[in-house]
């Protein structure tokens, strides 16, 4: 194995030490960059099958590397945005340079276009896990997640590309963030649970 693919898993699993930026602005602890990377694959998934887009491969592994460069530039928040710009680009050609990855910089790069339905899928994904984290929030009683709903509306759209995505939106925001676990509980589902 090439030192840079060892180089390469230690810069993954550094994902999980970067905030998503928007914890700034909700004041709470929110996911990581690599929980969210890893909601994302599900959520571009169940898009996909949904919309009948067929390359589930080219799909996941554009998931798993669409927020990768912030590995090295961090995650920007909507307001750090308005007034800098990162280099993902570069970070992700330095990333994947010497690594048994580099093919995976022309799947980073067709990403960011957008211009394949695995892309857009995707894209819809890293939007709607922010409306999952913020349904999350809001159950927690976070006040400005509430006081983003607005703008998450805008998002809903004018920017998701996707009907499956724009009706997941829609039952996001009347959704239940504890109905898995409350209806798993041991009480109702093993008869013999505390005799």
């Amino acid at each position: 194995m090439k030192d840079r693919d060892l180089e390469f898993l230690y810069e993954v699993g550094s994902l999980r030490n970067i905030p998503r930026a928007w914890i700034q602005h909700l004041a709470t602890e929110c996911a990581s960059t690599l929980e969210h990377t890893l909601r994302v694959v599900f959520l571009a998934l169940l898009i996909a099958r949904k919309e009948g887009v067929k390359n589930e491969e080219k799909l996941i592994k554009m998931a798993l590397i669409h927020d990768l460069a912030e590995a090295r530039t961090a995650d920007l928040a909507y307001v750090h945005k308005v007034y800098t710009k990162s280099d993902d680009a570069r970070a992700a050609r330095d990333q994947f340079a010497g690594t048994i990855f580099a093919d995976l910089e022309d799947m980073l790069k067709e990403y960011e276009k957008r211009d394949s339905k695995e892309a857009k899928v995707v894209k819809d994904a890293d939007n709607l896990d922010i409306d999952l984290e913020l349904r999350e929030l809001m159950e927690l009683g976070n006040e400005v997640a509430k006081k983003k709903q607005p703008l998450r509306k805008f998002v809903r759209d004018k920017k998701l590309y996707t009907k499956t995505a724009k009706k997941i939106w829609d039952e996001i925001q009347t959704s239940n963030p504890s109905s898995w676990h409350l209806k798993t509980n041991k009480w109702l589902r093993v008869p013999k649970a505390g005799r």
